[in-house]
């Protein structure tokens, strides 16, 4: 399967993972059009409930990168999953939620700019 940058796929994250689960491809486009890279680097997604808090870690995602419901995503840990593993391409991650993916790794990593 084609993926790019910022694309919302479905990945089993975990090899135990009975389902695929909502995820942020983050490697760089040079990694995503290589299939010789078998591995790539994602943030994980969980689906938010009306009585969860967001933590300053994550990223809310939703209809507008391509989910079907409200989607948090954790800045604070990536993922690296076997290119096998991505499935069905959702969406994409909007211009605005890409540039708060970036500050929130930059923040949390605390990255100097």
């Amino acid at each position: 399967m084609k993926f790019s940058q910022w694309d919302v796929v479905k990945a089993r994250i975990n090899p135990g993972d009975r389902d695929e689960h909502p995820a942020v491809v983050v490697s760089r486009e040079e990694i995503c059009a290589d299939e010789r890279k078998a591995l790539v680097n994602v943030l994980y997604g969980s689906t938010k409930r009306p009585t969860d808090q967001k933590a300053e870690t994550e990223i809310l995602l939703n209809g507008a990168d391509g989910l079907d419901r409200p989607t948090l995503f954790s800045c604070a840990h990536f993922y690296t999953v076997h290119r096998s593993k991505i499935g069905q391409r959702l969406g994409r991650v909007t211009p605005e939620r890409r540039r708060q993916i970036g500050r929130a790794i930059v923040a949390l990593y605390r990255l100097p700019l």
